[in-house]
Formats: C-alpha cells, structure tokens, sequence
C-alpha cells in the first residue's frame, strides 16, 4: 500500500478466476459468471499496471464484501488515496469514486458526462485485468482452491518484474 500512497490515484477492480469445480461446490459459484471460480481484487495505478492483488475468496462473494474483508476500504480511507472503481463498490466509502447508479437512458446529460469520464479513467484498470487473462495459468484453474492465491502472487511478481 505504500506504493498506491505515493500515486495520484490509483483503480479497484475485482475479477473471477475461473476454477474446474463439481455443482457441490456452492461458495465457489459465481451468480453472475454461471460458473465457479475465485473472486480476486486487483489495485492498478494509474497507468494500468498491476500494485497489489489480494488473496483469493470464493467466487460467490461480492466484490465490495471481497474489499472490505481484505481491508483495502479502510486503508485507502486512512491514506486518503483517491480510488476509481466501477458500480459494484457502491457505498465503499469517502476514497472510492464510482460512477452514478441509475440506467444510462435515464441519466441527466451532466451525470452522462461524468460517468464517461469516469469510465475512460477505470479503462486502464481493465486493461491490467485483461493482462491477468492472458496468463494461461489463470484462464481456468484446475487445482486445489488453497493455491490460487499462491498463483496469483506468482504472477503479480512476474508483472512487476518483467520489463515495460
């Protein structure tokens, strides 16, 4: 987190790792993804490369209920680092900045205005997710659900280490 304070501002994301798993496995079903997997979040600076990745909790956790048990709510209040995040981190408090609520058609002109530049500044954040897909390792995991979050630390570290 020392890294993210020394930012301007930094983006919150939160993604699914896909994971072979039998029906049985229910906390490991993502509602929305129809699938099982592992929700991981994700801290980007500014630039859209990779900070921090958390450990790995069972898909079927939101992705605010995800920050908010790892702590980076509360850090990113205390440092008073400013974060971008999308709809799903409602509520996240004072640091956090997502866009307005309602449907699109329905939104004032100035709210449109601002929601768009909101989502051209978190599109950096989706590129370093994307860049966490193009990991085949992580595509769809087929091993214990104990090492993921080992995996995803493995490959941080290879984000962080490897040459711009």
């Amino acid at each position: 987190m020392t890294t993210a304070a020394a930012k301007a501002f930094v983006i919150l994301d939160g993604t699914v790792l896909l994971i072979d798993r039998i029906a049985a496995d229910r906390p490991l079903h993502s509602g929305k993804h129809k699938k099982h997997g592992m929700n991981v979040q994700v801290l980007t600076d500014p630039f859209g490369k990779l900070i921090r990745a958390s450990p790995t909790l069972p898909g079927a956790v939101h992705d605010i209920r995800a920050a908010r048990a790892h702590g980076l709510l509360d850090v990113l209040d205390t440092t008073g680092v400013i974060c971008w995040a999308d709809k799903a981190y409602q509520g996240a408090g004072h640091a956090v900045r997502v866009p307005y609520r309602h449907r699109w058609d329905k939104l004032p002109a100035g709210q449109k205005a601002v929601s768009r530049a909101h989502a051209k500044i978190r599109a950096l954040g989706e590129q370093a997710m994307a860049a966490l897909g193009t990991w085949r390792l992580l595509r769809e995991l087929r091993c214990s659900t104990t090492r993921i979050t080992d995996l995803v630390k493995a490959v941080l570290t290879l984000e962080l280490t490897a040459p711009a």
